[in-house]
């Protein structure tokens, strides 16, 4: 189908069951003394939830996010959800360049609005408006008001229909594609199964080969697959569930808003750049924001679908297009050698380590990013 206009309208009887159940939340004690070392900290959940119930403004928020121009589209027979820009430029300029912006878990749309104005509307943000571009943001299948693929939630499928909705839904002959986590390995996959549509790929998670058999490793690669090996012991049992039981931990996350805002919440403070203080990152509004939008279309379950179905992956052909990485600063990504890339990555135009901005980078550091793409797509 078209893609047909749409508009976040929550219930106000949704709202008003959340006010209740927020209202009369119960809270675990803190496991041992310190703040966070045990997971999302019961202090700060209270506070957190109390100005959910008693003074976050979902309306006003609702028509902020409604001052966009969301769309809703068939692809392959699922309903698919998307955010879209017109590019702001100077009468009679040439068409601009359409990018996809491609967010992870757990995001949204959201993390992605402040980097999509700025390169769709540059001149606002003191920009060439030369560097204007048409920028589409989807909702991955399964999150918020995208639904499912029919199949297996594999990469591959997420990059069949974005790529769909980039060429037989909107029409673009080429396009650029960015991503981080998630949409970082759906641009990648994009890049590799497209070449001939996919003018270039820019990710702050740079891709992993779908083998390291081809050469020995380095000494620097070997050392940071050591660490990650470290890290993970510490932080991918949020992945085992959701890879394992996914059912099981959904149930309970889809029927408390405080067990949503901890199980989500925890990821913004540990993976940004926010050294322990989650709000010096990102304001409560933003976060109860994200939210809000998980709990009122009942998607954390679905949004855990990929991680089941991450078995299912067929090993990624060889990336050949154009490629560009913007290194984010969170734990997982320390001492990223660049020789890992290149693996994957036959022709990587631009390489940066800015060493600020975490996972959740377009969010934290929209004119860092902006000018990143700016700088690359333009060249292409």
């Amino acid at each position: 189908m078209n893609p047909i206009p749409f508009r976040i309208d929550v219930p106000q009887t949704a709202l008003d069951d959340l006010r209740s159940r927020l209202i009369n939340a119960r809270f675990a004690s803190r496991s041992g003394d310190e703040a966070w070392a045990a997971g999302a900290d019961p202090d700060y959940l209270r506070s957190l939830i109390g100005y959910w119930a008693d003074g976050f403004d979902w309306r006003g928020r609702e028509e902020w996010l409604n001052g966009y121009s969301h769309y809703l589209a068939e692809v392959g027979g699922r309903r698919l959800h998307f955010v879209r820009f017109d590019a702001v430029r100077a009468e009679n300029a040439p068409a601009p360049l359409a990018l996809l912006l491609s967010h992870g878990w757990p995001s949204s749309f959201v993390e992605m609005l402040p980097l999509a104005e700025r390169l769709s509307d540059p001149a606002r943000f003191g920009g060439d408006p030369a560097l204007a571009f048409d920028v589409i943001v989807p909702s991955l299948p399964g999150f918020l008001y995208s639904e499912l693929t029919g199949g297996p939630l594999t990469r591959a499928a997420m990059a069949s229909s974005f790529h769909a909705l980039m060429t037989d839904v909107l029409g673009y002959e080429r396009y650029g594609a960015f991503g981080g986590d998630i949409g970082g390995v759906v641009s990648g996959w994009l890049g590799a199964l497209h070449p001939d549509r996919v003018v270039g790929i820019h990710m702050i998670h740079p891709s992993a080969p779908a083998s390291f058999d081809d050469r020995p490793l380095s000494t620097s690669e070997q050392a940071f697959l050591d660490a990650e090996e470290v890290y993970d012991t510490t932080d991918r049992g949020y992945s085992e569930m959701m890879g394992t039981r996914p059912d099981t931990v959904s149930a309970a996350l889809i029927d408390s808003p405080v067990g949503l805002a901890a199980w989500i919440v925890d990821k913004y403070r540990d993976w940004s750049d926010c050294h322990g203080d989650v709000e010096s990152r990102f304001d409560r509004d933003t976060l109860l924001t994200i939210l809000t939008l998980y709990w009122t279309t009942g998607s954390i379950g679905t949004s855990f679908r990929q991680y089941l179905d991450y078995p299912l992956n067929e090993p990624r052909p060889a990336i050949g297009v154009p490629a560009a990485f913007t290194l984010s600063a969170e734990p997982g990504m320390a001492n990223f050698p660049r020789e890992i890339a290149e693996r994957a990555c036959s022709d990587i135009r631009h390489w940066s380590e800015p060493g600020r901005g975490g996972h959740f980078l377009p969010l934290e550091e929209p004119d860092l990013m902006a000018d990143e793409l700016r700088g690359f797509f333009g060249s292409l």
